[in-house]
């Protein structure tokens, strides 16, 4: 998300970056030209205890990251650097459903790759399942899939099904989007003498309506 953020900053756009309080504290750094704000996540000065699942961090940052982000929007609305987009990671949709009360622009970033995207959007659709019943996967834009193709989660959803919800649910309000961003392959430059192929990354912005999955 800092890289994406430099390359909007680099075309003109003034970026506030918003994180945590506890990774504010502990591990964030942001370019001293970016403007720094935080949410919380319901544990601001401890991660959580060995204790507790990783679904009742999950509903806790749902709860108080909605409550400390609609704070946040508001305090800066107030002032001159009052929010026009919001671009969030996907993995926090509820961010969108924030941005929407406020009437600001939400840009959903997918940060994983475009085939794992695919998969989990039809699991979202209610065209594939965890457990995996069949053994061999067909889905549009991708050639036939085993399961050792298949993302981990799909296989350990039984003993936990937390994480592949989590990674799932990316995708629960993705029609609301007004843009969407996710990293994807641009150009494909195969150097023959090496024969190498060169894959380079870049930040491919869609139109909603034009996602073709």
């Amino acid at each position: 998300m800092i890289q994406l953020s430099k390359l909007l900053e680099h075309q003109g756009v003034r970026i506030t970056f918003a994180t945590t309080r506890f990774y504010s504290k502990n591990s964030l750094k942001v370019p001293p030209s970016m403007a720094l704000e935080t949410i919380s996540d319901g544990f601001d000065d401890v991660r959580p205890t060995q204790g507790e699942t990783s679904k009742a961090y999950v509903d806790r940052f749902w709860q108080v990251g909605q409550e400390t982000l609609a704070e946040l929007l508001e305090k800066l609305g107030e002032s001159k650097n009052h929010v026009d987009c919001v671009v969030y990671d996907k993995f926090f949709a509820w961010a969108l459903d924030v941005a929407k009360r406020f009437g600001i622009v939400g840009a959903a970033y997918l940060t994983q790759n475009m085939t794992v995207n695919n998969i989990y959007y039809h699991v979202q659709l209610g065209k594939l399942r965890a457990p995996l019943a069949e053994h061999e996967i067909s889905l549009p834009k991708l050639p036939k899939l085993q399961h050792e193709d298949m993302p981990s989660f799909f296989f350990t959803y039984a003993q936990n099904p937390t994480p592949f919800d989590f990674v799932v649910s990316q995708f629960s309000n993705i029609d609301k989007a007004d843009w969407i961003l996710c990293n994807t392959f641009y150009e494909l430059d195969k150097e023959v003498i090496i024969k190498k192929i060169l894959i380079k990354f870049t930040y491919v912005l869609y139109r909603i309506n034009s996602i073709n999955f």
